[in-house]
């Protein structure tokens, strides 16, 4: 386009040149404007027609151009677009991954969150059947605990229990409620080394704790009063039974059994002058733990008794082993040499002797065949 419009000036210029000196060379006015009109006729058809063409061939080139730039800007869009599209397909891949992997994955909390829930619901059951069990079996304690000979039968049991769990045998490590010479009768005997023993009561006074568990905070007081001096009347009352008598080989203490730990540190929280009142009177309080690590104490020194009892007995039977192996020893090897001296005596026999033996009956033989004697075989 820039090329065109300065030829067009160009032509221009010209043909108002021509114009001028042609209106020189003629004189006449009214010639000249006849003359003008029709120059300017065709210099307007030759400019149209110049314009017409150029603007035609500027259209064509300008179409051309722009279609080429059109075909450049459209391949390159494609390509551009085709790896775009690629880059996409490529996400679209990933994403459909991903997407998988996370269906998969909430597929395994859903089923994994089921099955939680389903053994929490277990659990749940299970917890209300043992809540219904143990709400049975406090009912029923609570009923026995009403009674004192049922109280006395409890903490029998949770004494049995303990005693079971370290081992002992009745009759062999503890006696139940054996009548002692003087009359009395505990309810558990234990048996200790070089034949002492201690006795032990297992019947507690638990009412007045009870009613003081069950009552206002206003009643309590009086029932913990109760129940701390039913707690001493017990320890002196027990101290009068004649549990600790060394006519008959018991121990200068007694066991006094509080079948509750709860109950032995209430005591202990209440009123820790007890404990030293109990010593005292020649009782030892003791709980389901301590009994426990009494009696354990007690059945280790049976043992250890009974082992260096044993220890003793099997010294001796070792001394009187050795004696008499030192004999064996002796007579053994008595018995080695006598044993060689045959060995000598029996090499002897089937080397020396036996080869001046065959000499010769050899002679004999080869005297025999020489002279042709045969032997008769009958």
């Amino acid at each position: 386009m820039k090329e065109i419009f300065p030829f067009v000036t160009f032509l221009a210029g010209l043909v108002l040149g021509a114009f001028g000196v042609f209106m020189l060379s003629f004189g006449a006015k009214k010639s000249r404007e006849k003359e003008i009109e029709r120059l300017t006729d065709i210099m307007r058809g030759s400019f149209a027609e110049l314009s017409s063409a150029s603007l035609s061939k500027n259209t064509d080139e300008f179409l051309k151009l722009a279609g080429e730039v059109m075909n450049a800007r459209t391949k390159a869009n494609s390509a551009e677009m085709e790896s775009k599209k690629e880059l996409i397909d490529a996400q679209l891949v990933t994403m459909k991954g991903e997407l998988e992997r996370v269906h998969k994955l909430m597929t395994g909390m859903e089923k994994e969150r089921e099955a939680r829930f389903s053994e929490i619901a277990q659990q749940i059951k299970s917890t209300a059947y043992q809540t219904e069990r143990l709400t049975d079996v406090a009912i029923d304690l609570n009923k026995a605990l009403s009674s004192t000979a049922e109280r006395g039968r409890w903490g029998e049991r949770m004494a049995l229990d303990i005693i079971r769990a370290t081992g002992m045998k009745e009759k062999i490590n503890y006696d139940l409620q054996k009548t002692m010479e003087n009359g009395s009768r505990p309810d558990f005997t234990f048996y200790l080394p070089k034949g002492f023993c201690v006795n032990m009561d297992v019947k507690f006074p638990l009412d007045s704790y009870l009613k003081y568990c069950a009552s206002e905070s206003g009643e309590q007081e009086a029932h913990l009063k109760n129940f701390l001096r039913d707690v001493r009347q017990k320890i002196k009352e027990v101290t009068s039974r004649g549990y600790i008598d060394q006519q008959e080989n018991t121990l200068d203490v007694m066991l006094l059994f509080i079948p509750n730990e709860s109950v032995y540190e209430f005591i202990y929280e209440k009123d820790p002058g007890i404990m030293d009142a109990a010593l005292g009177n020649s009782v030892v309080l003791t709980s389901p733990l301590s009994l426990y690590a009494v009696l354990a104490v007690i059945r280790q020194s049976v043992e250890n008794f009974a082992f260096e009892s044993t220890s003793g007995e099997m010294l001796k039977l070792f001394g009187k082993f050795y004696k008499q192996w030192d004999m064996f020893i002796a007579k053994l090897e008595t018995m080695g040499k006598k044993l060689e001296e045959e060995q000598k005596a029996y090499d002897e026999l089937t080397s020396t002797r036996r080869n001046m033996l065959e000499r010769p009956l050899e002679k004999i033989e080869a005297l025999r065949n020489e002279k042709g004697i045969e032997i008769d075989n009958k």
